[in-house]
């Protein structure tokens, strides 16, 4: 269920008695007390006439949480036909253009066919009744623009109003944290043809990305998890490796024209947050900062996976120097490895755990509630999009590589 905010309002009138009421002694005229921020006093009125009184109580109520889910069920496999593995980004395609429909999902896969990490290639798309077409198929010796270490799609998965798809690559050779580069962010026009790369600092290994879509302009928040990691990594590929506070969040300001209109263009690049924990890890490749969600307020809230933490990034539309690490809303308890995030209608903030099966809603307050989506546990669980004009969210299973539904 949608808890909506909403404004209770009472209002209390006395009339004006022009004639003595026989018997009225006194008349207590008060507002609700339990709608009000402030208690309205007691009025006495005595006999001879009554005076207009007027009460207004108002107050906002947050009401119930978003999580309000049934048994979750599967849209569809994301596998392509050339068999690509591990879905991680998810993405609702907010308008139709192109090969682009309303209400479709798009969801980006890490690994292929040899499930090797880093070097999956396929953007697959989603009707809400679970027909499955590929939507992309990102050959890396095609890609019109550089992009480091090739293509291997990330969690950073956005799909713009004017038709325009931006994902990210977090490249390997072998699926191995030794041989990952920096990677890129690929831009495929409406027909899923790559039409033009952005690379170069700061972008180091894009690992989930979030679009502040105002038509013509586009704000992209992302983060990196590459600054440092890899040479920190001593212990070879079967063990974690040294924790270091390298990871940053990017504010990347562009130029969004429709189709057939030139392509986008970057107009301003800032680090708007920075020193978040990341390092390797031989099961997930590298641990860092995930998901990110801009509230309406302005504040961008960070799932810091390494520290099971939801950090704040305030003024995060404006901000011209980074928030750090930012504040912690939220750390620990039902918070596991937080990887995905999304913000939900009420303005909560939902995460799913890369730890164990769990989708946690936590209030901006940081009050948690959590429920479980998959029985198998740790390391199914990665991107996630809220279902537009309903209370429940897409996900994806890389247990089983599908795409699944939650209302």
């Amino acid at each position: 269920m949608i808890a909506e905010r909403q404004t209770v309002v009472e209002i209390h009138f006395v009339w004006i008695a022009r004639e003595p009421i026989s018997g009225l002694v006194g008349f207590s005229l008060k507002a609700r007390e339990d709608l009000l921020d402030e208690p309205l006093p007691t009025m006495d009125v005595a006999t001879g006439f009554l005076v207009v009184g007027l009460a207004l109580a108002t107050r906002s109520y947050a009401g119930m949480g978003f999580i309000d889910f049934s048994t979750p069920t599967t849209v569809g496999s994301s596998v392509p036909s050339q068999g690509d593995l591990n879905p991680y980004g998810v993405a609702v395609v907010p308008t139709s253009v192109g090969n682009l429909v309303k209400g479709d999902v798009l969801v980006s896969n890490f690994n292929n066919s040899l499930n090797l990490q880093g070097t999956g290639s396929s953007i697959v798309q989603f009707s809400p009744a679970g027909l499955q077409t590929e939507f992309a198929e990102i050959q890396a010796d095609s890609l019109p623009g550089s992009c480091p270490g090739g293509v291997g799609l990330t969690t950073a998965l956005s799909v713009l109003r004017n038709g325009w798809v931006i994902v990210g690559s977090l490249p390997t050779t072998d699926g191995t944290s030794a041989t990952t580069k920096a990677g890129c962010l690929i831009v495929l026009n409406a027909s899923g043809k790559p039409v033009e790369t952005f690379s170069g600092a700061p972008i180091n290994g894009p690992w989930d990305m979030t679009a502040d879509d105002d038509g013509v302009i586009t704000t992209l928040y992302f983060t990196n998890v590459l600054n440092g990691t890899v040479a920190a990594d001593t212990g070879g590929p079967t063990v974690n490796g040294n924790v270091v506070n390298g990871g940053t969040v990017v504010r990347m300001t562009l130029f969004t024209p429709p189709q057939g209109l030139g392509v986008p263009l970057v107009l301003r690049t800032t680090i708007i947050g920075s020193g978040f924990a990341e390092r390797t890890d031989p099961a997930a490749l590298v641990i860092g900062p995930t998901g990110v969600g801009l509230s309406k307020e302005g504040t961008l809230y960070v799932a810091d996976t390494q520290n099971s933490r939801i950090a704040a990034i305030p003024n995060a539309t404006v901000r011209v120097k980074s928030a750090g690490p930012g504040t912690t809303v939220s750390q620990g308890g039902a918070l596991n490895g937080p990887l995905g995030l999304a913000i939900a209608p009420n303005g909560d903030i939902l995460t799913v755990n890369g730890l164990d099966g769990n989708l946690v809603e936590t209030t901006p307050g940081g009050v948690q509630t959590a429920t479980n989506l998959s029985p198998v546990g740790a390391g199914v669980l990665f991107g996630l999009a809220v279902v537009p004009g309903s209370d429940g969210i897409y996900f994806v299973n890389d247990g089983d590589n599908t795409l699944d539904l939650a209302e």
